[in-house]
């Protein structure tokens, strides 16, 4: 082989083996997805971990450079890190049940998920750019452009595997097969190495490669977790017969959380105690306007809600905007949802509202919490005066969220940034309330009309709940050092911390 297709090969690899490894670092956000969900915290367990393994790989690469390794240990390499590679599906199955048992928080359960399937592989491929550079300023005298080659060669092949995998290759062929297939790269790369060297090591870690598959595949690490993985989710859906009286229902779960239950003959049964709560909530305050009444919501998620209002109020107007196509679909799909009659956009709510004209809707309900962290986007003061100028004269905004009842700076936040644009606030719960670690609330939000201090369910499962407002201000941290969440300014995470940082969040 002459020197000049030699630095072509040496290339290729270090371009492949780049993105190969992007890909595994966007796969890994969707793999551990299930297990503690999407945030600040998980990719940043992910990043981080990706890094300190590349940077570990480039060090020890670097040394055995210097050593005289070459194309033989490169090809050794490359096979180590494919059978590491198809292991991460292995270790995820025995990894998983035990950080589930341990109770851990969701940042100590990101950390050890990502470390442990993930750092191996990462070093192992940190390994290759510096040894096939230093082969490469063998083969040529200009040292600076061969570095700058590499170097360039490695950044532009990360640059494909995390486009390819973040925008094409998650969803259409799924995390499974992804890992299945970088590890299948990764072998026929190293075996292209070896061949000429070792015959036999090769043959050898083909086995050992076999045997890391054939256990995967016989502890069900090969089999799809999700129904689908979308742009946005790994979308489930299960059968929630267990989980409710009266059975014959349906969940839809999206990532490590269930986002709404649908009774198949009961479209207005709404088990949920916090969807119950914002239905009730509508029909008290509009009355019989309600049934007339013009909805939009952020959110669609299971369309629980949007189901329930267009069984109950046939003739109230109903707009959903759920980002997710692949969630609509399967809700129609799979959990027994008929979105005729219904204005469905599959775009962000905040560009959603921006397009509607003012005063429009009677009711506008936000359920975008999509697992204990909540897009703060549609959160801040800003965007609370987008929903008040959609919204009419006697409209009523609605919106959950997830928080600590010792100490819950965020629905405190959220309450002060609410109270900066409406004229009534209010913070709900159910009357009944013992041993809880963490809560759904409901905040009430208008500009007339001042709410009573308990509510009693008119129609579906009977229950209770009242006005925690006071209760709620006057519990934990000070409200003159809470914050007003703005579009410059949203400390959404910090504020949620104790979510994240305790055992509540799983």
């Amino acid at each position: 082989m002459s020197k000049r297709l030699q630095l072509f090969w040496f290339g290729l690899v270090v371009f492949l083996s780049s993105a190969l490894l992007m890909i595994l670092e966007i796969v890994a956000g969707r793999i551990i997805a299930p297990y503690v969900g999407v945030s600040l915290y998980t990719w940043s367990s992910v990043i981080g971990i990706v890094l300190g393994g590349l940077s570990l790989g480039n060090w020890l690469g670097g040394r055995w450079a210097d050593n005289g390794a070459g194309e033989k240990e490169v090809g050794i390499t490359l096979l180590v890190s494919s059978a590491s590679s198809i292991a991460i599906l292995f270790l995820l199955t025995l990894l998983a049940p035990m950080i589930q048992a341990a109770e851990i928080n969701l940042l100590g359960a990101s950390f050890l998920y990502v470390l442990g399937l993930f750092f191996i592989p990462s070093t192992l491929l940190g390994v290759i750019t510096p040894v096939l550079t230093t082969m490469g300023i063998k083969l040529d005298t200009r040292a600076g452009h061969i570095v700058g080659r590499m170097n360039a060669l490695s950044a532009l092949g990360s640059i494909l595997g995390t486009f390819a995998a973040g925008f094409w290759l998650i969803q259409f062929f799924g995390t499974r097969n992804i890992v299945i297939s970088v590890s299948v790269l990764l072998f026929i790369m190293g075996s292209l190495f070896l061949f000429r060297f070792n015959k036999k090591l090769m043959l050898i870690l083909f086995m050992v490669n076999t045997v890391i598959g054939g256990v995967t595949y016989l502890r069900g690490g090969f089999q799809a977790y999700c129904d689908k993985e979308s742009a946005y989710f790994c979308i489930r859906v299960v059968n929630a017969a267990d989980m409710v009286p009266r059975g014959d229902a349906r969940a839809m779960v999206l990532d490590h959380l269930v986002h709404g239950i649908n009774y198949r003959h009961w479209p207005d049964s709404l088990f949920t105690p916090y969807v119950h709560l914002m239905d009730e909530l509508v029909q008290l305050h509009l009355g019989e306007q309600a049934n007339r009444a013009k909805y939009f919501f952020a959110g669609g998620g299971a369309y629980t809600s949007p189901r329930a209002v267009k069984a109950h109020s046939p003739q109230a107007s109903i707009t959903v905007s759920e980002i997710d196509k692949d969630v609509t679909r399967l809700a129609e799909e799979r959990l027994f949802v008929d979105t005729d009659g219904m204005n469905i956009l599959h775009m962000d709510a905040r560009m959603a509202l921006e397009s509607m004209a003012d005063g429009q809707f009677d009711v506008v309900v936000g359920d975008v919490f999509t697992d204990v962290v909540v897009p703060y986007h549609l959160l801040t003061r800003e965007y609370n005066n987008l929903v008040s100028r959609k919204l009419q004269k006697n409209g009523l905004y609605v919106l959950n969220v997830v928080d600590i009842p010792h100490d819950p700076q965020l629905l405190k936040s959220m309450y002060k940034t609410l109270s900066a644009v409406f004229s009534y606030v209010d913070i709900w719960a159910e009357h009944r309330q013992t041993n809880i670690k963490r809560y759904t609330y409901v905040l009430s939000a208008r500009h007339q009309q001042v709410m009573p201090e308990t509510i009693s369910a008119r129609k579906g499962f009977k229950r209770d709940w009242k006005n925690v407002t006071s209760d709620i201000l006057a519990t934990g941290t000070a409200m003159n050092a809470i914050p007003v969440l703005t579009d410059d300014y949203a400390p959404v995470e910090r504020l949620s911390s104790d979510l994240v940082l305790k055992e509540f969040g799983l």
